[in-house]
């Protein structure tokens, strides 16, 4: 695949396609938005060989001389931002999974912690599409405290480490937005990426609850269906 296959006639083809009854006006907002999700794609295509050559060992240096950039810029510009992205609730979500590993005093952030972040955060979908499946929130922090580690003896300050399974979670999450079409990262697009980490303590949680990460795709999908509609 090249560069031109992706042409502006066909671009305009397609949402004219999508939108037969809109407006111009319609149109160029529509036209905004898909704008915006090609840079963000395109970004996130160089954030990607970014990421590979620092793995590499390529220097800054190098890497602002291959985008065109100083070191400077191109260090500001694509050094990684975990949650580059992620909606207000998804983020404070995970600001609730920092806040329950605090309060079991745990040194470290597990995809249990990271499930009650996105159950605590009540307006965002993951929290009605898991009340709406196990009947009650109380049945899901009832699942989460059957697994949760023993409380430990010393409450920590300040920063609090992601497990390996946690970073893994997150990252399942940009790709479970990325499948359904979206250009965010929200609360429902963090419930599925727990569910697809399949070793880790949330989708053990999750499947004790009757989710599949083939079934929960599907409930997101139509939550998020209802919400836009509703």
């Amino acid at each position: 695949m090249s560069p031109l296959d992706i042409n502006l006639a066909d671009l305009i083809a397609h949402l004219d396609e999508e939108l037969p009854d809109a407006d111009e006006l319609s149109r160029i907002g529509e036209a905004r938005l898909r704008a915006q999700t090609l840079a963000d794609l395109g970004d996130q295509l160089i954030d990607h060989y970014v990421s590979k050559a620092k793995r590499n060992g390529a220097s800054w240096t190098e890497i602002g001389d291959a985008i065109g950039v100083s070191k400077q810029a191109a260090q500001q510009r694509h050094a990684p931002n975990p949650f580059a992205g992620f909606t207000d609730l998804g983020r404070h979500s995970i600001v609730l999974a920092q806040e329950a590993a605090r309060t079991y005093k745990h040194a470290f952030i597990g995809t249990e912690h990271m499930l009650l972040g996105v159950l605590g955060e009540t307006r965002g979908p993951a929290y009605e599409v898991l009340v709406a499946k196990a009947g009650s929130e109380q049945s899901v922090r009832d699942a989460v405290r059957d697994v949760m580690p023993p409380t430990g003896e010393k409450a920590l300050r300040g920063h609090i480490a992601f497990r390996p399974e946690s970073k893994d979670a997150i990252e399942q999450a940009r790709r479970a937005s990325a499948d359904l079409g979206h250009d965010w990262v929200g609360t429902e697009h963090l419930l599925l990426g727990l569910v697809r980490v399949e070793d880790s303590p949330a989708a053990q949680i999750l499947r004790s609850l009757g989710f599949t990460s083939e079934s929960l795709h599907e409930t997101v999908k139509a939550e998020i269906a209802k919400r836009v509609t509703g």
